[in-house]
């Protein structure tokens, strides 16, 4: 395993700090900086991004950060993977796995899934984000096409959760259902919803989701998971 140069250390710990702070322009400096110094993206996102997003959530969990940061971290992480994007085509190692995901048929509300989305993909997973108001079938196609780790659906209205259950009865009925994990989340989901209707987990935001999806990736390889 090639070491990190000391160089590589501060640039690193430069854009942790910078995206904890919510500091656009200093996170999207950082970011350019070690892009210049010829950095892959994954590690960019797994050790300078993702641990500043992990200190985020801690600060949120302790009630020093509320939603509107959470939705700035969002934003700033949006604003990364503009700068990403192009060299993730020419290097895919690292990836965590991949995360499907989706606000459900009749369903247009997209903050909460958009933040689960920046979050997973500042931890270092390959999001496919299907957007809003997504038929049953479009989740199955996908899922089909890109095999991924996770479906993530999310639902904020009680005439639209249901739509959860008939999602994954589809993916049984297509025998991929045990292939993959999913996730439900969602103002009007609790876990008791989610038990009833046979998902794999229940999280209640985007801190929660990123950190039980990266447990079971670490379970999976043989580490631990709380």
């Amino acid at each position: 395993m090639k070491r990190r140069s000391r160089l590589e250390d501060e640039i690193f710990k430069k854009l942790s700090l910078k995206i904890e702070a919510l500091d656009i322009e200093g996170t999207l400096e950082e970011v350019e900086r070690a892009l210049s110094e010829k950095i892959p993206p994954y590690e960019i996102l797994r050790q300078g991004l993702s641990p500043g997003m992990d200190r985020i959530g801690q600060r949120y969990e302790r009630n020093e950060y509320f939603l509107s940061e959470l939705a700035l971290a969002s934003h700033i992480m949006k604003r990364t993977m503009d700068l990403l994007n192009p060299y993730f085509e020419a290097s895919k190692k690292g990836c965590l796995g991949r995360f499907l995901i989706g606000t459900v048929k009749g369903d247009l509300h997209d903050i909460g899934k958009n933040i689960v989305s920046t979050m997973l993909t500042g931890a270092g997973f390959e999001v496919y984000d299907l957007g809003i108001d997504v038929p049953d079938e479009k989740f199955l196609k996908k899922a089909l096409e890109i095999q991924p780790d996770f479906i993530g659906m999310s639902s904020l209205l009680t005439t639209t959760m249901l739509n959860m259950k008939s999602v994954i009865k589809l993916l049984q009925e297509d025998g991929i259902r045990d292939k993959l994990k999913i996730f439900v989340g969602g103002a009007v989901v609790t876990q008791s919803f989610a038990d009833e209707i046979g998902a794999d987990f229940y999280a209640k935001d985007a801190i929660e989701c990123t950190q039980k999806a990266r447990n079971w990736i670490e379970m999976k390889k043989g580490g631990t998971s709380l």
